[in-house]
C-alpha cells in the first residue's frame, strides 16, 4: 500500500515541527492510540486499537525517527503487531514547508500488512488508512492553531520531545527564555484542547 497526501497547516513551521515532536499531542491526534512511550534514542512504542472493514484489532508495535532533518523532515520507521489480526509494518517520509504563516506538510507512506488484515482486500485498507489520517489531521490542525484556549492558571504537562527538539534560541536569534515562553503557552493550549476533547 502506498499513499501521498499533502496538509495546509495554520501554523509556521517550527511550531508544527514542535507538535509533530510532542508525544502527548500525537497520542491524543491518533485515532484509537492508547500509549506512546519512549524506547530509546528518537524510539518510540505504541499501543493503539484499530478497526479495517470487520476486523479490530489491538496493535502493539515501534517506531523509530531517522533521517532526521529539524525542522524540515523526517522518516518514521514503523512496524506492529495484531495478533490474529495481523501486521503492518513500513516507512513514512515527513517533510514540512514554510508558506508564509502556514506550513505545507506532505508526507508518503509505504506499508505492507499480513494476516486477516490483507484477505480484507486493498480497497477496505486503504479507505481505513485515508480516514484515519483524515482524523488524525483534522484533531492536530485544531489542536495546533489554538482550537481552544486555556483559561488564566491552567498549564499541562506536554510529552516527551521527539527528534532531539529542545527549548534553545530560535535561529531568527529569539532569546531562549522567550521562545521557551511561547513554547509553553502552545504546550498549555495543547493540553488544553486535549482535556477538553
Amino acid at each position: 500500500m502506498e499513499m501521498t497526501q499533502t496538509h495546509r497547516l495554520p501554523v509556521p513551521q517550527q511550531v508544527a515541527w514542535e507538535a509533530l515532536n510532542d508525544t502527548a499531542l500525537l497520542q491524543h491526534c491518533i485515532p484509537g492510540c492508547e500509549s506512546i512511550e519512549p524506547d530509546g534514542d528518537n524510539a518510540y512504542l505504541l499501543s493503539m486499537t484499530a478497526a479495517i472493514g470487520p476486523v479490530k484489532a489491538k496493535f502493539k508495535g515501534r517506531m523509530a525517527l531517522q533521517d532526521i532533518q529539524a525542522p524540515d523532515s523526517y522518516t518514521i520507521a514503523f512496524d506492529g503487531q495484531g495478533g490474529a489480526a495481523g501486521f503492518g509494518k513500513g516507512t513514512a517520509k515527513v517533510r514540512l514547508d514554510p508558506d508564509g504563516d502556514e506550513t505545507v506538510l506532505s508526507y508518503t507512506v509505504q506499508a505492507q500488512v499480513g494476516g486477516k488484515i490483507a484477505q480484507i482486500g486493498s480497497r477496505l485498507v486503504d479507505g481505513a488508512a485515508r480516514k484515519m489520517a483524515d482524523t488524525f489531521f483534522t484533531r492536530f490542525s485544531e489542536a495546533v492553531s489554538g482550537g481552544q484556549q486555556p483559561a488564566d492558571g491552567q498549564a499541562g504537562e506536554a510529552g516527551e520531545p521527539l527528534a532531539g527538539e529542545s527549548n534553545q534560541a530560535t535561529a531568527a536569534g529569539e532569546p531562549a527564555d522567550k521562545q521557551a515562553g511561547e513554547h509553553t503557552k502552545r504546550k498549555r493550549s495543547w493540553t488544553a484542547w486535549i482535556s477538553k476533547s
